[in-house]
């Protein structure tokens, strides 16, 4: 298994639709802002975070359970930033729409601005053949509130290609968050 480079992924966007919308580009500023950088690294690919977030709450004292999860645990917020409160995670989805390819194994890490400030960015793998937008899970692990920002760089997505394609993908699974847009709750 080998890690991919920026011309694989450029390829790989182009030829495969694999990222949509891609920029081929590491963008670090727009119209004259700074901006937490996203687009193509040189071995990989820095997601955006969309505006739209479910922000954890205890105002109805309800029980997080994975297996029967309450919708009410949420509070929908839609911005251009998102502030979590202490202690506490939101949810939100990257703006990129990925086609993973059936040899090709995807880890998410979370960039080193928001790590600094406590904020961890939690995603499991891509698995071959999964498709969808990304949900992000971003935990504030201070006890102060912290910011994310909408539209700009939030987590670095890491491409492994093996030399021979998995015998059963996340497609051929019927994997339930195949083809997901926007944040998807716990199914």
């Amino acid at each position: 298994m080998t890690i991919k480079s920026d011309s694989w992924i450029k390829k790989m966007a182009g030829e495969e639709n694999m990222i949509s919308p891609f920029e081929p580009d590491q963008i670090k500023s727009l119209a004259g802002n700074k901006v937490i950088s996203y687009g193509t690294s040189s071995y990989g690919y820095d997601v955006r975070c969309s505006s739209n977030f479910k922000v954890f709450t205890n105002i109805n004292s309800a029980v997080v359970d994975p297996k029967n999860f309450d919708t009410n645990s949420f509070v929908d917020y839609e911005g251009d930033t998102c502030i979590i409160p202490p202690n506490s995670f939101a949810l939100a989805s990257t703006i990129e729409y990925f086609k993973i390819p059936r040899s090709v194994l995807t880890i998410c890490l979370g960039k080193s601005t928001y790590a600094r400030c406590g904020i961890i960015v939690n995603v499991t793998p891509l698995e071959p053949e999964w498709e969808g937008h990304v949900t992000l899970e971003f935990s504030n692990t201070t006890t102060l509130p912290a910011k994310i920002y909408a539209n700009e760089g939030v987590a670095q997505m890491l491409f492994f290609e093996s030399d021979t394609v998995c015998e059963t993908s996340y497609k051929d699974r019927g994997g339930k968050y195949q083809k997901q847009t926007g944040v998807t709750l716990p199914r």
